[in-house]
């Protein structure tokens, strides 16, 4: 929970931006010269042309006595104007903000919606007990029994006291910001001293650091990763919301973060997760602020996570809905 104070196969890794299938579209067009010697011109996609000049064997060595061939031209798909196009289902009012990424597991395609920062709220705890992980591998040491339970109750409860000792374990802001310099992370920030809750990070980040968690290329051995993962497929049933709403029955694994910030009255939520769908895995993370309403929060970032989704199973977004979960206590 939040307080108002404190808030397989292999994929690729980040930067994935521009993102989108791109298929080079080439037309080659051949003329001959009174020497017989062949030349090409190339032209890509995007209009940018190019010419060779470079020379090919003669026409009497070819096949075939062609003067003419066209390659034939895939279709550019974009798949951040995809998610884009989606997110146009999703209702954003008011002071509400909303960025979101999702990744296919099998194949490394990814797209993002939205920039800027946002505060992480618990969404964090799993960047925690990921930099902690990662500092025992480095040492050759294994999680203390203390580490092991703080580490089920930050990650499966959300247990605020527990991200605060583990927090202080790895070296705060500083320890966290050096884990995600080796996870590959450009866009997050550790917050000030102990508020780990105003840790500050994009989707995109956010995405980077699930491959962390359930891709095979990562700075954490397959004995962490599985560790992290099972945490995060145990979260208790009155925080079983986010990302999990596009999940089809149980196929996810999550951790969600909400926050009311006390110099505006209105909520940061988010969620991060692995959601399977027919068979299929996908990593998403949703993350919103300005929300009215902690209810209103959780309604727009699992339409949100629905949308992101439908990029890859071609399913209609569902607009924004009253959230199923009922709001909580700030603080516990």
């Amino acid at each position: 929970m939040e307080s108002s104070s404190a808030a397989g196969r292999r994929v690729r890794r980040f930067p994935l931006r521009p993102l989108m299938y791109t298929a080079l579209a080439c037309v080659a067009v051949a003329g001959v010269t009174a020497g017989g010697t062949v030349y090409v011109k190339a032209q890509a996609h995007s209009g940018g042309g190019t010419v060779s000049s470079a020379p090919m064997p003669s026409l009497s060595s070819a096949p075939a006595a062609t003067t003419e061939e066209a390659a034939v031209a895939e279709p550019v798909v974009d798949l951040d104007e995809r998610l884009s196009d989606a997110m146009k289902a999703v209702s954003v009012t008011g002071d509400e903000k909303v960025s979101a990424a999702v990744l296919d597991l099998e194949s490394g395609d990814s797209a993002v919606y939205g920039d800027g920062a946002f505060d992480t709220a618990s969404i964090v705890k799993v960047d925690i007990l990921a930099a902690l992980l990662l500092r025992h591998q480095e040492a050759g040491t294994r999680l203390s029994a203390r580490e092991k339970a703080y580490a089920t109750t930050m990650i499966e409860n959300s247990d605020n006291t527990s991200a605060s000792a583990l927090w202080d374990i790895i070296g705060k802001a500083s320890g966290l910001d050096a884990a995600n310099k080796k996870f590959g992370l450009t866009g997050t920030e550790g917050g000030d001293g102990a508020l780990w809750g105003l840790t500050q990070t994009t989707a995109a980040d956010q995405l980077t650091l699930l491959q962390q968690v359930f891709g095979d290329d990562s700075e954490l051995t397959e004995t962490s990763r599985s560790y992290l993962q099972g945490l995060m497929g145990r979260i208790e049933a009155d925080q079983q919301w986010g990302v999990s709403a596009a999940a089809d029955g149980s196929g996810w694994a999550l951790k969600n973060g909400w926050l009311p910030r006390s110099t505006t009255g209105l909520w940061d939520v988010n969620s991060i997760g692995r959601v399977t769908v027919d068979g299929h895995a996908y990593l998403v993370a949703v993350l919103s602020k300005g929300n009215s309403t902690q209810a209103k929060g959780i309604s727009l970032v699992e339409a949100a996570a629905k949308a992101a989704v439908s990029v890859f199973t071609g399913e209609d977004a569902p607009a924004s809905a009253s959230a199923n979960a009922t709001s909580t206590a700030a603080a516990r």
